[in-house]
Parts: structure tokens; C-alpha cells; sequence
């Protein structure tokens, strides 16, 4: 039985990492866009999801080797970036690529 227990907090210490790498990549990513892509995509502000994101990370990684309130809290918040909110702004930046003229 105690290899079993063994195996099973292995695997949730996996997924808690993997998590934590979801939660990272939505912090990456919004940190790398441009403040008025936010605003453009109707999807609050930069710096309300640099906090969501910023704190899903933090608490990711206090929730680590755990499957608790915290983690889940965590990976919600970095789905919801890069579910709602990363498509968005991807297709508003490709409209204003689209949008400019070819010789500027």
C-alpha cells in the first residue's frame, strides 16, 4: 500500500507542475502584450490580469505537491486568460496588422 500512496503523490506533484507551467505561460504572455490591446479587446485592464495572472502563479506554486482550494483557484484564473482573454487579444492584434498600410 505504501507504494501506492508513493505513486500517487508523484503524480500529483506531475500535475501540480504542469500547472504551474500553465499558470506561468498565461503570466508570460501577458506580460508581453501591449496595454492598449487589452482595452481594444473589451477585456479589462493589463494590469488587472497582471495581478490575476501574477497571483495564479504565486499561489501555484504555494499550492505545489497539493491539490487543494489554492491550486484550483490558480489554474481557473490562468484558463481564463488563456481562454478568453488570449484569444482576444490575438485577434485584435492580427486586425491591426491587417489595419495599416503597406507602406508604413
Amino acid at each position: 500500500m505504501n507504494a501506492l500512496a508513493t505513486l500517487q503523490s508523484y503524480i500529483v506533484l506531475a500535475l501540480s507542475v504542469v500547472a504551474l507551467g500553465v499558470e506561468a505561460w498565461a503570466f508570460v504572455d501577458c506580460l508581453r502584450r501591449r496595454p492598449d490591446a487589452f482595452v481594444a479587446a473589451g477585456k479589462r485592464t493589463k494590469q488587472f490580469w497582471m495581478l490575476i495572472t501574477g497571483l495564479a502563479v504565486l499561489l501555484g506554486f504555494v499550492a505545489l505537491g497539493g491539490v487543494g482550494f489554492l491550486a484550483i483557484i490558480a489554474i481557473v484564473a490562468a484558463g481564463v486568460y488563456l481562454a478568453d482573454v488570449k484569444p482576444a487579444l490575438d485577434q485584435v492584434m492580427a486586425e491591426a496588422l491587417t489595419s495599416v498600410p503597406a507602406g508604413i
